[in-house]
């Protein structure tokens, strides 16, 4: 099989990532709402700054760039693509822990507090799970990738 081209891969992997927001991840946050331990409910449209895009929109946009990512490194892969995806939904969730919140002016790592650590290890790591089923979904022909090398 022929391995489809870069350009391809990113479409695809921003495309599994938005539709593995739109499911896995707001699943796992209701799931957690409705248990109490997350404070919101899910498909939070709440204006997000700077320029109050609604916070469901943002979401997408941001877990598209990284399917983007992860579409364009998906040749080097060789686990399974559900476990390739955990591992960027971790990679995320420690990006938003410990980059973006402190760029928000907030306290890095909700000041390293147990809950907000589990929320978006969960959240995200399922969101990640979700990404790589779906990229297998919408491009089946990776298994020709490996049979190239």
């Amino acid at each position: 099989m022929i391995a489809p081209a870069w350009p391809s891969r990113v479409l695809f992997g921003f495309g599994a990532a938005v539709v593995a927001t739109l499911t896995f991840h707001q699943a796992m946050w209701a799931l957690l709402y409705g248990v109490g331990l997350m404070p919101r409910a899910p498909f939070p449209l709440d204006p997000t700054g700077p320029w109050g895009v609604p916070k469901m929109v943002s979401l997408c946009f941001w877990a598209g760039l990284y399917g983007a990512v992860f579409g364009l490194v998906l040749p080097r892969l060789r686990s399974p693509l559900w476990l390739c995806g955990l591992a960027l939904g971790i990679i995320a969730a420690l990006v938003g822990l410990l980059i973006v919140l402190p760029l928000k002016g907030l306290q890095i790592g909700y000041g390293f507090a147990w809950r907000p650590w589990i929320i978006s290890l969960l959240v995200n790591g399922f969101w990640g799970i979700g990404v790589g089923l779906i990229a297998a979904l919408l491009m089946p022909n990776r298994i020709g990738l490996a049979a190239q090398r």
